[in-house]
């Protein structure tokens, strides 16, 4: 049985730790480098920043915050929102960060993957899916190239459709969620995360539906996000899917449970966790 990472999820505005639900109504929770080095202390795997307004104004804003956790964390830290060149992934990377995700300029641009993949290997580049479940196409914005997965050829009906966003959720993109991160995983991507958000800040639990799906057709690592509220999702989560990592936000920021309380149950479970010293 793997190692199962948990991953503290810190979604950043302007220099803030915010956290909304289903990505939207941001509220302000502290100041993230704080809450980074808490989770570092208590025994998180990774820390994840996500810059929640990069891509509306074209630029990532977090390295000085990067550089700061840097500083008092030794687990990987992966960065991602509004990365859009190789010299973006390069300057997050110089300050501190250990791998990045990327979202929207991989769908504009494929070959942005390729590069990305080529100039700092695999395991740096993370693809960030932030996804819908739809139970009709016909509504969607197809401002994309849209793929064919989903499409019941006898009666043209679609069903179980996710549609990926960008534009930290803002913005469809008539992308299915299943043919896109198929292509990712040929195109080289080291990782995938699946961000659901439907699911996101409501503590109502994983998408367990699209994870069964992604876990049991990919070779490359699984990140799940969007939905923790209690230990007993995270347990539900590993024990009905294959995931590799689980990223969590409101079930820490809010105290319902923390990196360690949730470790030692875990292992209790017969899951197996990573205890640091």
């Amino acid at each position: 049985m793997k190692n199962i990472r948990l991953i503290a999820r810190l979604d950043i505005k302007s220099e803030n730790l915010v956290k909304g639900i289903h990505l939207e109504g941001l509220r302000i929770i502290g100041d993230p480098s704080d809450y980074a080095k808490k989770y570092y202390e208590d025994g998180a795997d990774e820390i994840y920043y996500e810059d929640t307004v990069a891509s509306l104004y074209g630029r990532n804003n977090l390295k000085e915050v990067v550089r700061k956790t840097a500083k008092n964390v030794s687990i990987p830290l992966l960065v991602g929102g509004g990365l859009r060149s190789i010299n973006d992934i390069k300057e997050i990377l110089r300050a501190g960060a250990d791998k990045v995700s990327i979202n929207s300029q991989a769908i504009k641009d494929k070959s942005f993957i390729t590069k990305a993949v080529k100039y700092f290997g695999s395991s740096t580049i993370v693809l960030n899916v932030t996804y819908k479940s739809w139970p009709d196409r016909s509504f969607i914005n197809n401002k994309y190239k849209t793929v064919s997965h989903g499409l019941n050829k006898e009666t043209s009906e679609w069903k179980n459709f996710f549609q990926v966003y960008v534009e930290n959720g803002r913005e469809q993109t008539g992308l299915d969620a299943i043919d896109w991160i198929i292509e990712a995983e040929k195109l080289g991507i080291g990782e995938v995360m699946l961000t659901s958000i439907d699911q996101d800040g409501t503590k109502k639990g994983f998408d367990l539906n699209l994870t069964k799906k992604i876990c049991s057709i990919l070779s490359i690592p699984v990140i799940v996000t969007g939905g923790c509220g209690s230990i007993n999702d995270v347990q539900g989560l590993i024990e009905g899917t294959d995931c590799d990592a689980v990223s969590i936000a409101s079930g820490l920021h809010y105290n319902i449970f923390s990196i360690n309380q949730l470790k030692n149950n875990l292992n209790k479970k017969n899951i197996k966790v990573t205890f640091h010293e």
